[in-house]
């Protein structure tokens, strides 16, 4: 389905206090951007945003990012936020292709796949966010120790991430095809697509990876 442009999205974005701009100027700087020596979590393709601002509020302790490419999108993001009170959540319009040159090596402590994109047909591989070419970004900003958090509803996406990961030189530390009745989803945020999906009684898949 093509995606809705709304007018004026762009400017808003620019002139919203909650949006870091230019980000690549504040590579190895994160800490400066929040105040703090909390680690750093992001989301890529955080949509709507319900997601990582229910984390945001249920750890205060945790400074987090919410990464969405398409401005219209993040655009409806930005009016949730505006209603809420957190201190620990800015928000950037990027490509998650361009993250190493955003922050640098060991600043991000984990990162969230949720309902990304699944980029069906062969040629578009590369553009899965669990392909080797992101894992290898991937790797680049994590710490030594830190993970990658993968959700879906997508069978052909998931199968395709738990052989793509360890091709990359990851593991697949855990891993489950029944994600709301599992020990995995104990302590679960959903995402507005996750209680779409699971409401009609769809299976979500989620793995967690690291090296």
């Amino acid at each position: 389905m093509r995606l809705r442009h709304i007018p004026g999205s762009e400017e808003e974005i620019a002139a919203s206090p909650y949006v870091i701009q230019n980000p690549s100027g504040r590579k190895g700087c994160w800490k400066d951007v929040f105040g703090n020596e909390n680690p750093i979590e992001i989301e890529i393709g955080m949509g709507k945003g319900r997601f990582i601002m229910e984390l945001a509020a249920l750890h205060p302790n945790i400074n987090y990012v919410g990464i969405e490419r398409y401005p219209s999108v993040l655009l409806r993001g930005l009016q949730k936020r505006a209603e809420l009170e957190l201190n620990n959540i800015y928000f950037m319009c990027v490509d998650a292709k361009n993250l190493a040159e955003i922050y640098a090596p060991g600043e991000v402590e984990k990162i969230y796949l949720n309902f990304s994109d699944p980029w069906p047909k062969d040629r578009h591989e590369k553009r899965r966010l669990t392909s080797e070419d992101f894992m290898a970004v991937y790797n680049q900003i994590l710490r030594p120790d830190g993970v990658v958090e993968f959700k879906t509803d997508n069978r052909g996406l998931f199968d395709y991430s738990l052989e793509a990961i360890p091709k990359a030189g990851w593991k697949i530390a855990d891993y489950t095809y029944d994600l709301h009745h599992s020990e995995m989803g104990i302590g679960n945020v959903m995402t507005e697509y996750e209680e779409k999906f699971s409401s009609k009684g769809n299976p979500i898949y989620k793995l967690i990876a690291c090296r």
